[in-house]
């Protein structure tokens, strides 16, 4: 029997994880400090006998340690999330993206413990070649925006990472999730759908940021989660990065009239610029496809739920 820690296994996708690995029969040990996470994502896991779960940061070194000496595989789906929080907490973004990731890298390191390494499509910056390739060129911001921190954050995890593959031989995957959906997302930190799905439901208005010509491709999160565990028990993904998300690419203006369609909804559609959303000089994908190519070669996955389901 797998003993799988997931970091940030209290969050959005890492609860679903936790979900699915441990109706395959693993166990399954979570840490999470509950800053974006919340224990109700996972309070009906407690009556499982397979299920722990620690409160703490995963930058406390010791106890990441504890938990990886009995552990198999890590997950390590903990980071800052949200626009809104990654530009009003620069620090905490780059201290716990980096930070974190080296503690668990280290840690992984000294147990000789597989790492599956969260990453994200916000690695890609501002390139403007669709869809994104796993080995394209990054175009990212001015230090001066903060809305950077993030992407060059992740992009050093993801270094760091292949770093300990290439010189300590530790066995590493990364993969870079694009927009994932689906239940227990909350709209708290600013993710979209769930934030104008709540307005259609109570017939508020549905605010749009900038013009709302810019794409995004929507991934359901239990595709998502095939995809991640599938990876974990492939050998040939070792050391590679792999990009997980739909193809099916949508403005935010269409995601905002298909959800006030499909909730039978009095919305109307407010459009707020960009610097009174966030913050004067914000900048942002204007497209943000994947290419999974690579992914559907190596474990013979495509995402299988269209949007509207979602």
């Amino acid at each position: 029997m797998t003993h799988a820690l997931i970091t940030g296994g209290a969050g959005f996708i890492g609860s679903h994880l936790s979900e699915y690995l441990l109706k395959q029969g693993q166990t399954v040990t979570i840490i999470d400090n509950l800053s974006t996470g919340s224990f109700e994502n996972i309070a009906h896991l407690q009556s499982n006998p397979n299920f722990h779960y620690v409160i703490e940061d995963i930058r406390n070194a010791q106890v990441v340690d504890r938990l990886m000496s009995t552990c198999d595989i890590v997950y390590h789906m903990a980071a800052m999330v949200g626009v809104h929080k990654i530009i009003s907490e620069p620090i905490n973004t780059i201290e716990v993206n980096i930070g974190g990731t080296e503690v668990i890298l280290q840690t992984a390191r000294r147990y000789r413990r597989k790492v599956m390494l969260a990453s994200t499509s916000e690695v890609y910056g501002k390139g403007i070649k669709v869809p994104f390739e796993e080995d394209d060129d990054r175009v990212v911001g001015a230090t001066t925006r903060n809305r950077w921190a993030y992407a060059t954050s992740k992009a050093v995890d993801e270094f760091l990472a292949l770093a300990y593959y290439t010189e300590a031989e530790l066995p590493v995957v990364i993969f870079r999730l694009f927009n994932t959906v689906g239940p227990r997302q909350s709209g708290q930190y600013g993710m979209v759908v769930p934030r104008f799905v709540k307005w259609a439901l109570n017939d508020d208005p549905v605010n749009v940021y900038g013009t709302g010509n810019q794409t995004r491709c929507f991934g359901n999160v239990f595709d998502v989660i095939q995809a991640i565990v599938k990876l974990s028990d492939t050998p040939e993904a070792v050391g590679q990065v792999f990009n997980i998300g739909s193809n099916e690419e949508v403005s935010i203006h269409q995601l905002a009239q298909r959800i006030i369609q499909r909730a039978n909804s009095d919305s109307e559609i407010n459009f707020i610029p960009y610097d009174e959303a966030y913050e004067a000089g914000f900048e942002d994908f204007q497209r943000r496809v994947p290419g999974i190519a690579k992914i559907k070669d190596v474990i013979g996955w495509s995402p299988s739920t269209g949007l509207d389901e979602t």
